[in-house]
């Protein structure tokens, strides 16, 4: 089986390979292409992912390119994890948006949509050549924003593109865990958005075990998302929120704390992978030392992330437990397992809405649990949201649709107008000042007139 690897110079590759090591069954990945424009971080990460592969003899053949259509050629999945603009573009995308006082995050608020605006029409063009020159393939997306991105793939590729997050998968393992059992025989009741979603029932051998949770102060406040969102909040809620609702529920506090530190997440990332990427580029380098290159950066990636957020809510240093994510990469291969081998599986995905949430249309992007089968993913049904979440729900989908229009179409009218609808930027005013802060600083938003 052949999986080709969009933005396969990218950080998080060596998690993708390091799972496809793990995969000794009859009808494996036997072959990786990486296509990435940047022929310097291919070079890089082909060192690191042969470093990973020493000693296991069965290890997929891997090769890089930069020709897309080359990387395309005969794939039977492809996995989408590009960054258009780069970490140039997404430290830029928190300085403008900072500077205005709003949220600058890469998928939420206006970062979230200067991200989205110079992406989708990326992804549309990748989706058509993968229609073109791989029409069999099945397109796994994590490219952020994840949900719009998919969405917009969708156009082209329909069911044959469904969208995977890790963190709803990485939730869920925590709760279950503190309730005392194994992650894979909970069933999660998940709803959402991508990074805009919740937990509003964990259930146990067909028992609901959230509400004891949520009873218990002491068990809330041992895990990242009760610290972060305080037990007295969510048992208003009744629900446990993906982590990114931080950003809407603490926002004047989160856009503070990340007001007044001296570098943004994203210029943070830029400096630190700049320097792996040297590092594990500089030929003359011993066998072992690009992959323990990326060890040391990822360890220190992973305790920072969401550091403001955290700060913000007074809460501290990460935990051991909360530095395992949900696993993306576990979840890729999943997906694909399932699919070519018809092993059935439920997972937490970004997919077509369906008739899944009545508050949206059919082709709305949604994540929810889905039963994935040689023919795709299936969305689950799920209680209807409530009206607080309907609220957000609905919003930010309504945003999502006006930068998909605004991709399609060029317009600058679209393009202030998903900035001026989003809940976290709200004003008219500021969406304008955005956009054009956006627009001078990225070239890749010159469509907009």
């Amino acid at each position: 089986m052949r999986l080709t690897i969009l933005g396969g110079g990218g950080f998080r590759v060596p998690l993708v390979h390091g799972a496809l090591l793990g995969d000794h069954a009859e009808g494996r990945v036997t072959h990786v292409t990486l296509y990435d424009e940047d022929s310097g971080r291919l070079t890089a990460m082909a060192r690191v992912l042969a470093d990973q592969a020493v000693g296991v003899p069965d290890a997929p053949i891997v090769v890089a390119t930069t020709d897309l259509d080359e990387a395309l050629r005969g794939a039977d999945f492809v996995f989408s994890a590009i960054r258009v603009g780069g970490l140039d573009g997404r430290a830029a995308d928190e300085r403008i948006a900072l500077a205005e006082g709003v949220l600058g995050q890469e998928t939420v608020g206006a970062g979230g949509i200067a991200y989205g605006l110079r992406t989708v029409p990326v992804v549309r063009e990748i989706a058509r050549r993968i229609a073109r020159i791989a029409p069999e393939a099945w397109v796994i997306n994590f490219t952020n924003p994840a949900g719009v991105v998919t969405e917009a793939m969708a156009e082209e590729l329909g069911h044959r593109v469904i969208g995977i997050c890790d963190s709803p998968v990485g939730l869920g393992r925590r709760i279950a865990r503190l309730l005392g059992a194994r992650p894979e025989e909970a069933w999660i009741d998940y709803v959402g958005l991508n990074h805009l979603g919740w937990v509003r029932g964990l259930r146990i051998g067909g028992r609901d075990e959230l509400p004891r949770l949520l009873a218990d102060d002491t068990a809330l406040e041992s895990f990242e998302e009760g610290r972060l969102f305080g037990a007295a909040w969510l048992r208003s809620l009744g629900a446990i929120p993906n982590e990114y609702l931080h950003y809407y529920y603490f926002n004047r506090d989160t856009v503070r704390a990340y007001q007044e530190v001296e570098q943004t997440r994203g210029a943070f990332l830029r400096d630190q992978q700049r320097g792996f990427y040297a590092e594990a580029a500089r030929p003359g380098r011993p066998a072992g030392a690009a992959l323990a290159a990326w060890d040391r950066t990822r360890a220190e990636r992973e305790a920072t992330y969401m550091a403001e957020n955290r700060e913000a809510a007074g809460v501290g240093d990460r935990d051991e437990s909360d530095l395992e994510s949900g696993g993306y990469e576990k979840v890729a291969l999943a997906l694909m397992r399932a699919i070519a081998r018809d092993e059935r599986a439920t997972l937490i995905l970004n997919v077509r809405n369906g008739s899944t949430l009545s508050v949206l249309d059919a082709e709305a992007v949604i994540e929810v649990p889905c039963l994935v089968d040689a023919n795709g993913a299936h969305p689950v049904g799920v209680a209807p949201l409530p009206l607080h979440a309907v609220g957000l729900v609905t919003s930010v989908k309504a945003v999502e649709r006006e930068v998909l229009a605004a991709a399609a179409s060029g317009s600058r009218a679209n393009a202030v107008k998903a900035f001026a609808l989003h809940p976290l930027v709200d004003s008219v005013g500021v969406a304008r000042r955005l956009l054009d802060g956006y627009a001078a600083e990225h070239p890749g938003l010159a469509y907009l007139r």
